[in-house]
């Protein structure tokens, strides 16, 4: 009698959310792409998952869809409040940039700059 070993993917949760065992791969990845209804071989090949693991994301997503779907409106909204605090960091960031004067040695570059930035605001 030979030993079968029974290691199916399961899906754990991890800092990340829940994830498929043994990826990084998070369910909250792979509804991206459920709920846009890609077929769930695409799914499988885009992650490069086994087959055993792309069916336990789907049926885990299936049997508990109600707090999978919290959870990832959660998840995608955090994602949204990151995405504006860095984009607000970054516009500060800009703004100061642009005020400071050129390093000395670059003003002929700072000049050239100003000068094809002066120029793409008349053509747009």
């Amino acid at each position: 009698m030979t030993s079968v070993s029974n290691h199916q993917p399961n899906i754990i949760r991890t800092e990340r959310g829940l994830t498929i065992s043994g990826t990084r791969i998070t369910l909250y990845d792979v509804m991206d792409y459920v709920t846009a209804q890609y077929p769930q071989k695409f799914i499988r090949s885009l992650f490069d998952l086994t087959e055993e693991q792309i069916n336990a994301a789907l049926s885990y997503i299936e049997a508990n869809r109600p707090e999978v779907e919290a959870e990832y409106q959660l998840v995608l909204k955090q994602a949204e409040e990151n995405r504006q605090y860095w984009e607000e960091r970054s516009r500060e960031h800009l703004t100061r940039a642009a005020k400071r004067p050129p390093k000395p040695g670059q003003e002929a570059l700072w000049a050239k700059l100003q000068e094809q930035k002066a120029r793409h605001e008349l053509e747009a």
